[in-house]
């Protein structure tokens, strides 16, 4: 197991303390790189039989072609998200397993604290009190009791929010390519079109994955069919949002609010120091001034938990296919899937 060679990329180090503290159960030899993957960074792991990816990691077809070449063989993204691979590229050369889930109560919880946040100006307070201000003015809330959420994509996380919001007494609207009735009939959730959903929502809150049918789901058109006190909690992927409409919206108060862990051009900001350097990003800077907008630097899946269950995952992930020959978590290049294989699935073949 030792003679394993794993090339670490985007390190931080929290990365390296969970990834540490896990790798005592593997016996991996890892080498941590605190530069990001990409075309130009890939020689680095020449001689690596494993690379171990994040999500602003860039594997495109030039990329894969350098890790080939210096004989790697598995990229093991230790995430959920896979849409920056290009996996028709890397398909039949590298193969690419990922985390399909590690805690998706971290996720469904932060969602939760950005709506109440917002919602009860808990951020404004904080800053105004801290400089002896304890003036109330401007920072009348809501209730959420008897209002309806909106929640876009029933998965595992989806389902953990709309039980968190149903515990304050919200009603629950759900939109879902794939729904799942029976969980509707248990919990009371009522299945609708993403149209409806958008219009009788008080809150929205996305949880699907990125795919070209979902990119932009949230648009200038179902943006005119929100209530002008909306508020939309984005802790999924960033262009499930066309962010230019939503900042368009904002400006004319057409939308109450929005609390965005995620942005669709995050890449070289999220998860880096920018105080002391101007944001180059015209869409991102106009945010940022918004005071009925807040935005975390992708950290809905930052808890303690979330972080061993990465690792544990990730390098499970690795031992499996080392030593068995087995990627249980492998995603197919055409729909995405774990476990979509010829042999398996024939719906994508």
């Amino acid at each position: 197991m030792s003679a394993i060679k794993i090339a670490f990329f985007d390190t931080k180090p929290y990365d390296k303390q969970s990834f540490d503290k896990a790798n005592e159960n593997f016996g991996f030899a890892i080498t941590y790189l605190e530069t990001r993957l990409d075309a130009r960074s890939a020689e680095l792991a020449h001689g690596a039989d494993v690379v171990c990816a994040f999500v602003n990691d860039r594997l495109d077809a030039e990329t894969a072609s350098i890790l080939e070449r210096g004989k790697t063989k598995l990229i093991a993204l230790r995430c959920a998200g896979y849409n920056n691979i290009d996996l028709k590229a890397v398909w039949q050369k590298i193969h690419v397993v990922r985390v399909p889930a590690y805690s998706p109560y971290a996720v469904a919880e932060h969602a939760a604290a950005l709506l109440l946040t917002l919602t009860r100006h808990t951020h404004q307070a904080y800053n105004r009190v801290r400089e002896g201000n304890f003036l109330l003015n401007g920072l009348i809330g809501r209730d959420l009791h008897d209002k309806y959420v909106g929640i876009v994509g029933t998965g595992k996380i989806g389902k953990i929010a709309s039980d968190i919001f149903r515990g304050f007494g919200m009603h629950i609207l759900a939109y879902d390519k794939f729904p799942d009735e029976e969980w509707a009939k248990k919990t009371g959730a009522a299945y609708v079109a993403l149209d409806e959903l958008c219009q009788k929502s008080d809150v929205i809150s996305l949880h699907s994955p990125l795919t070209p049918e979902t990119r932009y789901l949230i648009n200038e058109h179902r943006l005119s069919l929100m209530k002008h006190d909306v508020v939309i909690i984005n802790t999924g992927r960033g262009a499930l949002i066309d962010t230019k409409a939503l900042v368009k919206a904002l400006k004319k108060g057409h939308i109450g609010g929005a609390g965005l862990d995620v942005y669709e051009e995050e890449e070289g900001y999220f998860f880096e120091d920018w105080s002391s350097i101007a944001i180059k990003d015209d869409v991102l800077a106009r945010l940022l001034t918004f005071p009925n907008v807040i935005i975390s630097g992708h950290q809905a899946f930052f808890t303690n938990e979330a972080l061993g269950a990465i690792a544990d995952t990730t390098l499970g992930n690795i031992k499996d296919y080392v030593e068995r020959n087995v990627l249980p978590n492998e995603i197919c290049y055409k729909c995405g899937s774990k476990d979509c294989t010829k042999e398996k699935f024939k719906r994508c073949w």
